[in-house]
């Protein structure tokens, strides 16, 4: 799984909008979307700021850890 689905994944199972994720890493619902589809790459500061959103470890995001 890419870190891409991972991603879309993670806010599924939580029942969160894009709009929601978004937020966290102060981007736009499209923005945000663009990551998700590949249009544009996740910043290694934003990942941080998710990984604290989600209470997971980056390897988890990243497919290091497939828990």
């Amino acid at each position: 799984m890419s870190y891409r689905e991972k991603l879309k994944s993670l806010r599924e199972e939580r029942n969160l909008t894009q709009a929601e994720v978004a937020k966290v890493i102060n981007k736009s619902q499209q923005g945000y979307n663009h990551i998700e589809l590949g249009r544009a790459e996740l910043k290694i500061e934003d990942l941080k700021k998710l990984c604290r959103f989600y209470g997971i470890s980056a390897d988890i995001i990243i497919g290091l850890d497939k828990n």
